[in-house]
């Protein structure tokens, strides 16, 4: 038999968008002749998918998986090419396998992603079926998986899978991921990020370069103010000051109590359940951003 080279393989997928398995079983069927590779793929009506894959996928699923200890959650947006489809239940189940296969295999990257098992089945011959089934090009753009030691991630899916979120908690603990009162809260805070879209978790997490250069503004504003100079500093400061409120996660007014800051949210929270909780990350996907 002659011999598949993995170039072959990948000149074949380009050919025909078909999976690269796929692609690898046609060559070994047709003895490494190209043409006749094609037409097995195209027989199969494998190939047919190629004629969808340059089509643009700005619709989809923002799909999140969480495992039964809520110690590791993943997060992927998986593209279709309209919203009618993206509302569809059967486009809906294959984003979540892709969600799931993220969360049991841990890939690399996407092509990693691509070869992971999805139910019997690989997960890129898992999208060129549903490209068959659905009628739409199909394509996987992003994931995340994270994981926590002692501790819980929550997940919250807002706007009917067009946004999505994983909070990641640091737990004295572990015991009380399970109790009610956390998983409010968490659940509270994954819908404050994905409501106030802060961009990190404390002041701490901004860069000195971040910082610097959003204080040279707030000097150029208070300067053009002609106050003398220790008030030009202090209103810089201020501005500064509000800056960290408006996009820093634990010093945004809780959305659901304005009155309260998520810093002081969790510290309620933390003194009410007998545990120390802490926030140490979060992941935000909105559709179409990635």
């Amino acid at each position: 038999m002659a011999e598949v080279s993995a170039k072959m393989v990948k000149e074949l997928r380009e050919m025909t968008g078909a999976g690269m398995m796929e692609c690898k079983k046609a060559l070994m069927e047709a003895e490494a002749d190209m043409e006749k590779a094609v037409d097995v793929l195209r027989t199969r009506g494998l190939a047919a998918a190629a004629k969808k894959a340059g089509r643009a996928t700005n619709e989809g699923l923002i799909v999140a998986a969480v495992s039964d200890d809520m110690r590791t959650a993943a997060l992927a947006e998986v593209n279709c090419e309209t919203d009618f489809v993206s509302r569809n239940d059967v486009f809906g189940n294959y984003a979540a396998r892709v969600a799931a296969a993220v969360l049991e295999s841990d890939p690399a990257d996407l092509e990693a992603l691509k070869q992971a098992s999805a139910g019997g089945i690989s997960v890129d011959e898992m999208i060129t079926e549903a490209i068959h089934t659905i009628g739409e090009n199909i394509q996987i753009s992003r994931f995340v998986r994270r994981c926590v030691d002692t501790g819980a991630i929550s997940s919250y899916i807002h706007a009917g899978g067009r946004l999505g979120v994983l909070v990641l908690y640091k737990l004295g603990k572990q015991e009380t991921a399970g109790l009610e009162g956390f998983k409010t809260m968490a659940k509270d805070i994954a819908m404050q990020v994905a409501a106030a879209n802060p961009a990190t978790v404390s002041r701490t997490d901004y860069s000195e370069e971040v910082i610097q250069h959003e204080l040279s503004i707030y000097q150029a504003q208070a300067a053009e103010s002609g106050k003398p100079q220790n008030i030009q500093a202090k209103m810089a400061e201020g501005r500064l000051e509000k800056f960290y409120q408006e996009n820093t996660l634990l010093e945004q007014a809780f959305v659901k109590d304005p009155d309260i800051t998520v810093k002081g949210l969790v510290a309620a929270q933390s003194k009410s359940l007998g545990d120390e909780i802490e926030v140490i990350a979060f992941e935000r996907f909105e559709l179409g951003q990635g």
